[in-house]
């Protein structure tokens, strides 16, 4: 039998091989797709956010952990799809319009989808209008949006600002994130929460959707 334990220190060591291994080995003992997430590769990711967060783990540690985990959900998506879970929600996220910076971003779709969340990634430089017409096409919990330059951070207030225009506003919580930005700006362009870094992201997007 596969210990999930093993599974988590791979993740928290950045041992792709390892966590890929271990995810086959267990997903062909029968063990269910979920619990591998839930009891392997989240437990793994959690720790390695605490690491980041505490200042004993840095970027490095951060993206091959991340990638790890990236790695071993390949093999458990289309059993977690089949079996209709696990699943916190929707997530749809784009890097603001102007802005092309997008590792900041992937590290947070890693450390979402490594923590239960099906994320839709609209890239890099997307209009306000693209963001409406998908929350207005699919079925989002939350929009995340990132910018990572200050002269594009008011890009993520007319997203908002569009999406109150299409009427849309109310349909999804809007989370912000990238280097310049703070809480209090946040919370003055009218977002529901601020971001910054992937684990911090993970985090709060659960405690939006009351599943923290």
């Amino acid at each position: 039998m596969v210990n999930l334990e093993d599974l988590s220190q791979a993740v928290v060591k950045g041992d792709v091989e390892a966590a890929f291994a271990l995810t086959k080995a267990a997903l062909e003992a029968g063990l269910p797709a979920g619990e591998i997430l839930d009891r392997g590769l989240i437990p793994g990711l959690k720790e390695v956010g605490d690491l980041f967060e505490e200042g004993e783990y840095y970027l490095p540690e951060l993206i091959v952990s991340g990638d790890a985990v990236a790695q071993a959900l390949e093999l458990l998506e289309p059993a977690l799809r089949q079996g209709g879970e696990p699943h916190m929600g929707k997530y749809l996220i784009g890097t603001v319009q102007g802005d092309i910076h997008d590792l900041g971003k992937n590290i947070v779709i890693m450390m979402l989808k490594g923590n239960g969340w099906e994320v839709t990634d609209l890239g890099v430089d997307v209009s306000p209008e693209e963001f409406c017409a998908a929350v207005s096409e699919g079925d989002f919990q939350i929009v995340g949006l990132s910018s990572l330059l200050t002269m594009t951070m008011p890009n993520a207030a007319r997203t908002i600002e569009a999406l109150k225009k299409a009427g849309l506003r109310e349909k999804v919580k809007v989370m912000v994130g990238g280097a310049p930005t703070t809480p209090e700006w946040a919370a003055q362009i009218g977002a529901d929460a601020h971001a910054k870094d992937g684990p911090s992201a993970a985090r709060v997007a659960a405690e939006l959707v009351g599943k923290s």
